[in-house]
């Protein structure tokens, strides 16, 4: 009758290590950095793991253009590589935490946890739009 509650202590003490291990992973992913870019470098994003954004610059001589619908397009270009970027990392940093095993569901359950989709590569439709972005 009791030992069904050994087991539900060795799985309390694993979902506290995994917590934990939760924690250190999202302090590891903020201090991480991708960068996107657009217009051959004009405009650059910097964010963290998280996919906050951190930093936004932009070349002075496209700001010169005074062309806005090109700006807006290429910072959204740049915004959206560095997002891919940012989700690559953490989907990195899941397999490595797992050591490499695919867990059903730890992605979508890791997403949530850091407050977004789940991490991964683009879709091919965001690959397509962020090239065509980028290329402006």
């Amino acid at each position: 009758m009791f030992k069904g509650i050994g087991g539900l202590g060795s799985l309390l003490k694993q979902a506290g290590q995994i917590s934990s291990r939760m924690e250190g992973l999202n302090d590891e992913l903020r201090a991480q950095r991708a960068t996107g870019t657009a217009g051959g470098g004009m405009v650059e994003i910097d964010v963290n793991g998280l996919v906050e954004v951190l930093d936004c610059r932009i070349d002075p001589a496209l700001l010169a253009q005074n062309d806005a619908e090109m700006l807006e397009d290429l910072v959204v270009g740049a915004v959206n590589q560095a997002v891919s970027k940012a989700k690559q990392l953490h989907a990195e940093s899941l397999k490595s935490m797992t050591g490499g095993i695919e867990l059903p569901g730890l992605e979508d359950a890791m997403g949530k946890f850091f407050g977004g989709s789940a991490p991964g590569s683009p879709s091919e439709e965001e690959a397509d739009s962020e090239s065509s972005s980028s290329e402006k």
